[in-house]
């Protein structure tokens, strides 16, 4: 329902869960969901309004189904600082470290000119991270909330 919110706040910095890391089919999704939200002290982001009913304080209903709208519903309440930080695994979650010369050297899709640039490694899924121009246009939107907000 939120996948694309999801790495977003990934590349953003924040420790996010999906519930697609969830077993399939799990008729107690919803109450699932918030007993970890409880538990883990997280903030559960929806946008199915009975979820967000439920969960009340617990619970933020995400109104908007454009990406950079529901970024920006975020920024304004306080809950997040909309700035790229490179810091976890737009996959898996993991917190990323400084890539070595080898892992970057051995990466089929790494940039052919590494020079001045700053890489990062997921351990977990073995992912190459640099801010490329992809990174570049996302922090552009970002900043362009930042500015409106």
């Amino acid at each position: 329902m939120l996948g694309t919110l999801t790495r977003y706040l990934r590349f953003m910095g924040y420790d996010t869960m999906s519930a697609n890391s969830l077993s399939p089919g799990n008729t107690r999704e919803d109450t699932l969901l918030l007993e970890i939200a409880t538990r883990e002290d997280r903030i559960l982001l929806t946008r199915d309004r009975e979820l967000a009913r439920r969960g009340v304080e617990r619970v933020v209903y995400i109104t908007s189904e454009d990406i950079m709208s529901q970024i920006r519903q975020l920024a304004d309440s306080g809950l997040i600082e909309p700035e790229v930080r490179m810091s976890r695994c737009s996959l898996c979650n993991t917190r990323l470290r400084p890539a070595t010369r080898r892992e970057i050297r051995e990466t089929p899709y790494a940039p052919r000119s590494p020079l001045e640039r700053e890489f990062w490694w997921c351990p977990v899924c073995k992912k190459l991270y640099w801010m490329g121009s992809h990174g570049a246009r996302l922090e552009r939107r970002l900043r362009e909330i930042r500015l409106l907000s």
